[in-house]
């Protein structure tokens, strides 16, 4: 069996996986990402669930290794800048990580952004499957997407193409950290929408967490509150992804991270206000659905990029550009 390796680096969570060339998660590790901390706290987080895999027997038959990180990204650097994760900025993570001590002698990672990867392993196994032109998105901490246009995974030059939590939607918006105002993600993250919730009164039951899936549960109930804050993302979502099929047309919208948890709450509002923006023949009627990999999309994705990368069987087509 081959088998590949994948991380997967976002704001909430650091995961790694083994994966067979069916693209079945066989071994799983996670550690909660100390996004607030110094850039060697953060590393030593990567580092520790290396070295839980590292003591899995299938380790010494990995063939690749694919990262995928909050973005942006800089494959060709090997570097990330993740917005949500303030301490990395053009941090080496590819360098890091090969400096592993159990990484197999000439083994070399393979860095994609987070939403890529999702986007690699949703028309592989998910719910991009059939489709030759597809938007998937992580609607998560922050706010990534990946595109298969024409069959195939299209990366960009530096691996950020389709990085649409940072298309501007609101020309009188608030300032994102990435410098611009009105992005997307700012309007739409579990952040964001916790935040706005927080700030028209809602305020999360005793004892528990004041996240976006508490919004969910209090939109859901009935709160007013809660259910303008999920409609304000929504509008936001809609937006970016009207634009995107107006300037690549698209098959489908496939809509992942833990956002997308909220079900009906965020899908509902979303369709509706896409009918408002997405008003062109070749952009109406657009299907948006959920994910179909759940959390393991990132890692899927991660190694299929790198099984095509690294000379491994490959497990999906790539355009880098």
């Amino acid at each position: 069996m081959t088998v590949y390796g994948a991380l997967d680096i976002g704001g909430t969570k650091i995961a790694g996986a083994l994966v067979d060339d069916a693209g079945t998660v066989v071994v799983r590790a996670q550690r909660p990402t100390p996004a607030r901390e110094s850039a060697d706290v953060l590393m030593a987080a990567v580092t520790s669930v290396l070295d839980e895999l590292a003591v899995h027997p299938m380790w010494d038959r990995l063939t690749c290794l694919g990262i995928a990180s909050a973005g942006p990204v800089d494959t060709a650097a090997g570097t990330v800048s993740p917005v949500n994760i303030p301490a990395w900025r053009r941090f080496p993570l590819i360098a890091e990580v090969a400096a592993h001590p159990r990484l197999p002698a000439g083994l070399r990672p393979v860095l994609v952004g987070d939403a890529v990867a999702m986007a690699a392993a949703e028309h592989w196994r998910g719910a991009a499957r059939g489709f030759e032109s597809a938007l998937c998105m992580v609607v998560s901490t922050g706010v990534g997407g990946g595109l298969v246009l024409d069959g195939r995974l299209r990366t960009g030059r530096t691996g950020n193409a389709g990085h649409i939590g940072h298309i501007t939607v609101d020309l009188h918006g608030s300032v994102c950290p990435c410098g611009a105002p009105g992005c997307v993600e700012g309007l739409a993250s579990g952040t964001a929408i916790a935040a706005h919730a927080r700030a028209a009164g809602w305020s999360a039951p005793p004892g528990v967490a004041p996240t976006a899936a508490a919004v969910a549960d209090a939109a859901r109930a009935g709160d007013p509150r809660a259910q303008g804050a999920y409609e304000r993302a929504a509008q936001a979502l809609a937006a970016a992804i009207a634009a995107t099929a107006a300037l690549v047309e698209l098959d489908v919208v496939v809509i992942g991270g833990g956002v997308a948890q909220a079900g009906d709450t965020l899908f509902a509002p979303l369709r509706r206000h896409l009918a408002d923006y997405a008003v062109l023949d070749f952009t109406r009627g657009l299907p948006v659905v959920p994910a179909l990999l759940a959390l393991d999309a990132g890692l899927i994705g991660a190694a299929a990029v790198a099984s095509s990368r690294a000379g491994a069987p490959p497990l999906v087509a790539v355009i880098p550009s």
